[in-house]
């Protein structure tokens, strides 16, 4: 009993022991505190974008915090293991060469602003929006794949940061949060093209001017912040003939969340102003004619 009461006194008067207690007492009172934080974030503040950006602030800053308590509790230990540092220091970063990538990514992708939370991206094959970025992962929400156009799968993906310095990172949404896209409408020969133009060019001024006001603000800052034309950013008309119909391509803008449902408006209205045309314009189709051969 002696001998186990001495080992005990020994360690509990242990200097590097009573700065481990210190230590986690401290892990323990910056971590109760941080969780008060993020409660009263969650009270205070009811936009997702805003509440999630001041989580993610606190929870870095926390870790910040307690790297510098270690610092300083250990302060003294510190020229001690220097040596010993250095020298695991390479079989570390050898070892952990993804991780350090990784995490060399997500410092790009904060202050770089490669993208932000909410953005629509291609990353590293994968399409989707970004619904967290995390000191070594981005989190995606994927779309498309199995689901036909720009809709959720259902399939949450995490990709490492270090993507960012292997492959081209697509944005949908960063400076520009508008897409352009198309439809083609094949019109019967003997239909007043022009009337077809017309159609087209009104249904896309009916659904479009909000849009195109919107996005030519947003072009005309891209104009100003990078070396690029002053595109168009209204919706156009063109035609293309062959030895079937004619097509009419529209080319407009929409919003990159919005591409599908734009089309669907789109297609609705031209339909409706076509069938109420009076007969001058007719949608195009292929027609297949059968004939069996005749028995004797």
């Amino acid at each position: 009993m002696d001998q186990y009461t001495s080992v005990l006194e020994e360690w509990v008067s242990d200097p590097t022991v009573n700065k481990i207690f210190v230590l986690l007492l401290l892990f323990i009172v910056v971590g109760f505190a941080n969780r008060l934080i993020k409660k009263a974030i969650n009270r205070q503040i009811s936009d997702t974008n805003s509440r999630y950006r001041a989580k993610k602030f606190f929870g870095f800053f926390n870790f910040l915090v307690c790297l510098l308590l270690a610092g300083i509790v250990f302060s003294d230990k510190l020229g001690n293991v220097s040596i010993a540092f250095g020298v695991a220091g390479a079989g570390v970063a050898f070892a952990l060469q993804e991780v350090i990538a990784s995490f060399a990514g997500w410092f790009a992708i904060t202050f770089g602003r490669v993208f932000h939370v909410g953005d629509r991206v291609l990353l590293g094959g994968i399409r989707g929006d970004v619904i967290d970025v995390g000191m070594l992962r981005t989190t995606l929400m994927e779309i498309g794949d199995w689901v036909n156009g720009d809709l959720y799968n259902g399939r949450i993906v995490r990709i490492p940061n270090s993507s960012v310095f292997k492959q081209a990172v697509y944005n949908y949404s960063a400076d520009f949060p508008f897409v352009w896209d198309e439809i083609v409408i094949p019109i019967k020969y003997g239909s007043d093209l022009a009337m077809a133009r017309s159609l087209i060019k009104k249904s896309a001024d009916e659904l479009l001017d909000d849009y195109e006001a919107k996005s030519l603000a947003q072009w005309k800052s891209m104009v100003k912040k990078y070396a690029i034309e002053d595109a168009r950013v209204d919706s156009t008309v063109s035609l293309v003939a062959d030895e079937n119909w004619a097509s009419f391509t529209l080319r407009y803008v929409t919003d990159f969340k919005m591409r599908r449902g734009t089309k669907d408006k789109l297609f609705t209205l031209i339909l409706e102003k076509i069938d109420s045309s009076q007969g001058n314009v007719h949608i195009a189709g292929t027609s297949i004619e059968v004939t069996y051969p005749q028995q004797n």
